[in-house]
């Protein structure tokens, strides 16, 4: 890691490394209706492989409170030893994806300097992704998703019907749902999977051009570092449901539960965003085996120069 925060591709495949172990780990199950299993092969595999590099690197998103995980909890050292690093991961981005072998199941992490992501608590978050570039600002969570559509689409110079927005396929989204098909939006409605559905703003090979909606709170600033790496907008406001959640948001240092973050809050300094698909999705191929080894294909950004590498890699058979 460089005096100025900037991170090396050393890390940089590292986290690579570490992507491509839990989604190796987690094909194996996929398609057989275990979502436990599925989640705990590929927590294995990770942690294996973070504990392999050199890092002093520390989990600050990750499976839950220690109490609560017995792998990669929140909190947890990995690493043999070397540059402080904050580490958000999702060993596996889509459980019940990988259970019933449907698309779009990754596993996924960023990277940061010690003190380099938001230590987000358990929690939903309203989120807003668009790829880069586009003038700050362009859209805002404080706007309606209508509002926010036309804006793009206009900065784009197309019709607004001639967007598609990602979202949730939930039923607190049929507001946001409503909104958007009220203007002509092409919506993508996903059924699990939102750091997937985020991701997907910044590839325009994917055709998604915007996501809204609700999600969980640490898988919003996994995303954000995504966005991040390639100079997208995003927007995150954590939403407390009952006095509960308010009470973990404070114990975890908000103060300002009704806070509006930008991207930079989310993710200060330079980051590396990692991912590697389980399953065939819009962005990745899916872990393939065959006679030849095990496939895999993974993305890799980092913001110190935005550059979105592609890695395809083939692991031997064993034995």
């Amino acid at each position: 890691m460089g005096s100025d925060g900037r991170l090396g591709q050393d890390i940089a495949l590292g986290a690579v490394s570490a992507a491509e172990a839990a989604a190796i780990a987690a094909y194996r199950l996929a398609g057989r209706g275990d979502e436990k299993a599925a989640d705990q092969a590929a927590v294995d595999a990770m942690r294996t492989a973070l504990n392999a590099l050199a890092i002093d690197g520390e989990i600050v998103i990750g499976e839950g409170e220690r109490d609560e995980a017995p792998m990669l909890y929140i909190g947890e050292k990995v690493g043999m030893g070397g540059p402080k690093i904050a580490i958000a991961l999702d060993p596996l981005e889509g459980t019940t994806l990988t259970a019933k072998n449907m698309a779009n199941a990754c596993a996924v992490l960023a990277m940061a300097p010690e003190g380099g992501l938001l230590n987000a608590p358990d929690v939903y978050m309203d989120k807003l992704a668009i790829g880069p570039g586009f003038e700050p600002g362009l859209v805002d969570l404080d706007r309606s998703p209508a509002e926010n559509a036309k804006a793009l689409a206009k900065a784009k110079g197309v019709s607004v019907e001639d967007l598609t927005v990602c979202v949730l396929d939930r039923p607190r989204h049929a507001d946001i749902i409503a909104s958007l098909r009220g203007v002509g939006v092409r919506l993508y409605l996903i059924s699990d999977g939102d750091v997937a559905g985020v991701i997907h703003t910044t590839d325009p090979a994917t055709g998604i051009d915007m996501y809204v909606g609700q999600g969980g709170a640490p898988e919003g600033v996994l995303a954000a570092a995504a966005l991040k790496c390639v100079g997208g907008q995003f927007q995150g406001r954590l939403v407390f449901r009952n006095d509960d959640e308010r009470a973990r948001g404070r114990r975890w240092g908000i103060s300002d539960l009704d806070k509006k973050y930008a991207l930079n809050e989310l993710v200060r300094g330079h980051a590396i965003f990692a991912a590697t698909g389980v399953t065939d999705g819009a962005m990745l191929d899916g872990v393939k085996i065959d006679a030849r080894g095990t496939h895999t294909h993974s993305i890799v950004m980092n913001s110190s120069d935005r550059i979105v590498r592609t890695i395809r890699s083939t692991f031997p058979p064993k034995g």
